[in-house]
């Protein structure tokens, strides 16, 4: 049968399909919905681990195991799974491995443009990259067998567009792979030093194996048409030199990505006129080119930030400009904001409040950061929020006038240890830990302190409460956010205090389906007098109408926090008059 699906579908179509039999990921846009999707198989074990490192080593261990495994993390996830994946180029693998990336270029969700390719040739591993649906899965069975064939984890890059558009996918049977025997190698799979060394010689022959399996493979291959123009890209960039340059350019798309077929680079070059090298993000393929001695345009004519589109190539390959049609009246900003009702916008109010620096971190929570709550100060990578809350004061001493903000999953994923470094160091900090029971930013998935896993079991729920105890941290306190006079009052005793502290702000996140949603407030316009007050918090569903506050019934969830806020008491649950 077939059907469109998504590319990150595509892939757990892939993993299916290819008798993958353990996944272990962290949700981090855009890779979050392959592991969703894969979880629906019974046939597949998937799991959240509770980050990327940890996600990793369980694909190690199965493939160790003789399973055929998988693990799958944004591009800033690679930084954390990085210590294990670099030595697993050493280990080899028994069953088959693949650790999917997804970059983020144009940063929609992400804290930067990070390029998962540098990752292929620092850690030596072989990277694959698909430019549809068709080809997610496709190529993740290709994954498997080169994993396997030569005894290495493959790397499977994908990107926001990639993972997120449909394309047509051809369902198959899945092909079940019998476990492979475990057989006791400590030679292989013990990486100390004695072992070590005749592991490396073993993967730099690995990588010259490749290259030469690189120039006969499917997944490279060369498309031609017009030979004035010549483009060698990969993913995405490929869709966009179609679009644009049709049959006036002839391609070498690379499927294969690293490590890259030299001879089939350079007879390609000799066919075309001009070789232009479009990729997204920076100089990798054009590097390894001119390398060769090949003459190419590439970085020259494009940026490497954000995202190309095929009107970008058109206009910088062939001069052909896009017309576009401009309107006078100004179209209206629409920042990303929290929800309306969210629960983390009454604590940001009352840190806007007493106005102490926030030291920040990553989640829907980070949006803390906008106007008008302007409530955050730094963010860094997920956990930094509490290990830089504890550099700054020991730097600074204000330890009476910080906080750091982390939420629940973050917490569990990198937050602990930045706890413990308090603890253990004889710091003087006061974290906020935000609970709303589910990780929000990428689509509400379970994680550790929620008690169900990726497949819906319920499990014993961690106590956010004992870990931070068990770290040394002897004041820890619960509030609940909506109620600002509660929050105001805890986070003035913990500031006061002399010793390392933690508040957990503890509501569910307003969007799950178990939260009882409350009827919408409404202003009275005769007890209203526009000080605007209610538009401290930033809630999307207030707005001015008639230079009065007015709340839409279709946004409201009845929270409250605006009523609280209100000196006249002219919200409520009254009628508009």
């Amino acid at each position: 049968m077939k059907r469109l699906m998504l590319g990150n579908e595509a892939v757990a179509r892939g993993l299916y399909e290819a008798g993958c039999r353990v996944v272990s990921s962290y949700p981090g846009t855009p890779s979050t919905e392959i592991s969703e999707y894969a979880a629906k198989y019974e046939e597949i074990y998937a799991e959240w681990a509770p980050n990327e490192k940890v996600a990793a080593e369980v694909a190690i261990g199965a493939s160790f195991g003789g399973a055929r495994s998988f693990c799958a993390m944004k591009h800033v996830g690679l930084n954390v799974a990085a210590d294990p994946v670099f030595t697993s180029s050493y280990t080899g693998v028994n069953g088959g491995m693949i650790l999917a990336v997804a970059d983020d270029q144009g940063m929609h969700s992400s804290q930067n443009e990070q390029d998962s390719r540098h990752y292929a040739a620092a850690a030596k591993l072989p990277m694959i990259e698909p430019s549809n649906s068709k080809e997610c899965k496709e190529f993740i069975k290709a994954a498997y067998e080169i994993s396997e064939d030569f005894d290495t984890p493959v790397l499977f890059r994908l990107s926001t567009r990639v993972s997120h558009s449909q394309s047509i996918v051809e369902e198959c049977p899945r092909d079940e792979k019998p476990l492979k025997d475990y057989v006791k190698n400590p030679q292989k799979y013990v990486m100390m030093p004695a072992f070590a060394k005749s592991r490396h010689i073993a993967v730099e022959q690995r990588l010259e194996a490749l290259a030469r399996f690189a120039e006969t493979t499917g997944l490279n291959r060369i498309e031609w048409a017009d030979t004035k123009i010549g483009v060698i890209c990969s993913g995405i960039a490929y869709q966009y030199v179609k679009e644009a340059l049709g049959e006036k350019a002839s391609v070498l798309k690379l499927g294969l990505i690293y490590p890259l077929p030299e001879q089939m680079i350079r007879d390609f070059a000799q066919k075309v006129d001009k070789l232009y090298v479009i990729e997204e993000l920076d100089d990798i393929f054009e590097t390894q080119v001119k390398k060769l001695g090949i003459a190419c345009e590439g970085k020259a004519l494009f940026t490497k930030l954000g995202e190309y589109s095929p009107q970008m190539i058109a206009e910088k390959v062939l001069g052909e400009k896009t017309d576009y049609r401009t309107f006078d009246e100004p179209v209206p900003m629409r920042p990303p904001v929290m929800c309306p009702g969210c629960p983390h916008r009454g604590l940001y109010y009352v840190l806007s409040k007493l106005r102490v620096m926030v030291s920040g971190d990553i989640g829907c929570y980070t949006l803390g950061a906008t106007a008008p709550l302007n409530a955050m100060d730094t963010c860094v990578c997920m956990g930094a929020s509490i290990s830089s809350l504890h550099g700054f004061n020991k730097a600074r001493g204000m330890q009476d006038r910080s906080v750091a903000v982390i939420g629940d999953s973050t917490f569990m994923h990198s937050g602990v240890t930045g706890l413990v470094n308090i603890g253990y160091n004889k710091g003087n900090s006061t974290v906020i830990i935000l609970d709303n029971r589910i990780t929000g930013m990428t689509g509400h998935q379970d994680n550790p302190t929620t008690g169900r896993t990726l497949k819906g079991e319920e499990v014993p729920q961690v106590s956010i409460e004992a870990v931070c105890r068990a770290a040394g941290i002897r004041r820890v306190r619960v509030v609940d956010p909506y109620d600002t006079v509660q929050v105001e009052t805890a986070l003035k005793e913990e500031l006061a205090s002399p010793e390392p502290s933690v508040i957990i702000s503890r509501r569910p996140c307003v969007l799950l389906k178990s939260v009882p949603k409350k009827a919408p407030l409404a202003v009275d316009r005769e007890q209203c007098r526009s000080c605007k007050a209610c538009f401290k918090i930033g809630c999307p569903s207030i707005h001015m109408e008639d230079s009065k506050a007015s709340i839409d019934p279709t946004l409201c969830v009845g929270c409250g926090l605006c009523a609280s806020l209100c000196p006249f008491h002219a919200i409520g649950a009254q009628e508009v008059r």
